[in-house]
């Protein structure tokens, strides 16, 4: 059997990390590039002459021309915090590299943090995913699938109408060879007409190809330009569904990688960072070397979002 070259990439080894972001220096120095890589940018009034100032221990950095002061840290998602950015960049690194996720139990252990302060980190490194994947949509040859997070509660109802059941549609785009390229899985509201063209006009681009099981929901994505070609499957199983392979396969890899890292968690709540995390690594696997920096990057240019806000409910589900 073939070497598959991108799950046996070198990636970054934990001395190499700890090599390039052992200190606070050195981390300080990594999160003003990734901020400001062209050089710093006032956020006032847009101007790059600065100098910088020491607020205890965090720099502060001036604007000459307007003198307004803003922080490191200030509108990132380390806006607040107490702990070191090592402590931070370790997070980053942990949750960036563990290819099937990582627990808030398991960071707790990792960074020597509170189980709150490791679920805050946790968290917020997963909203700024979610963020970042807002940025993409699929185009071309697009599979699609009706899946759901959770299981029935003790003495509560079974199948598709369980109250701790969230719907959310998994769709995966190809290359013209037909292998994997990009994959996005959102909570919708339900399998309707109405709400998958809601979610096919913010996740698809027009004139994609969209092919499906030929559940009658799916039908919509023409509303936002899309060609729909369904496949009826009645009475196969999934394995041999050959046209829906790679689909399947991603399902399966989420429901491994959920059920391998996590005892519980709010699935109405949160489904969507969850969701949006484990698509975060899978839409960047084919460079993981940099996948720690490309998360600081979106860590350092996602707007703070304070604990009250975090711990609010997710508005589309």
């Amino acid at each position: 059997m073939a070497m598959n070259r991108i799950q046996f990439q070198p990636g970054l080894s934990m001395p190499d990390f700890f090599a390039r972001y052992g200190t606070e220096a050195q981390c300080d120095t990594a999160l003003v590039e990734a901020r400001w890589p062209d050089g710093f940018r006032c956020p006032c009034c847009g101007g790059s002459a600065h100098c910088v100032l020491r607020a205890g221990s965090r720099k502060l950095f001036q604007c000459n021309a307007c003198r307004h002061q803003t922080s490191l840290i200030a509108g990132t998602v380390f806006q607040g915090t107490k702990l070191s950015l090592t402590i931070w960049f370790l997070a980053i690194y942990l949750i960036s590299q563990a290819k099937t996720g990582l627990s808030a139990l398991a960071l707790k252990r990792q960074l020597g943090v509170s189980y709150p302060t490791a679920w805050l980190i946790q968290h917020k490194l997963m909203n700024a995913m979610a963020k970042r994947e807002e940025r993409y949509v699929l185009e071309g040859q697009v599979q699609v699938d009706d899946a759901y997070l959770g299981g029935e509660r003790s003495g509560g109802k079974a199948g598709r109408g369980s109250e701790n059941k969230i719907p959310f549609v998994a769709a995966l785009s190809l290359t013209d060879d037909g292998h994997p390229l990009r994959v996005t899985l959102s909570p919708v509201p339900g399998f309707t007409l109405k709400a998958i063209a809601a979610w096919a006009k913010t996740h698809l681009a027009p004139g994609s190809t969209v092919s499906s099981d030929g559940l009658a929901c799916f039908t919509a994505v023409t509303e936002a330009g899309c060609i729909h070609q369904p496949t009826v499957v009645a009475g196969r199983k999934p394995k041999d569904l050959t046209e829906f392979q790679w689909i399947n396969t991603v399902l399966g890899n989420l429901k491994t990688s959920l059920t391998g890292s996590y005892h519980a968690f709010n699935f109405r709540k949160y489904s969507a960072r969850y969701l949006a995390a484990f698509t975060y690594r899978f839409n960047r696997r084919f460079d993981l070397s940099t996948l720690h920096q490309r998360l600081l990057i979106a860590a350092a240019r996602c707007d703070a979002h304070p604990e009250h806000t975090i711990r609010l409910a997710e508005t589309h589900c």
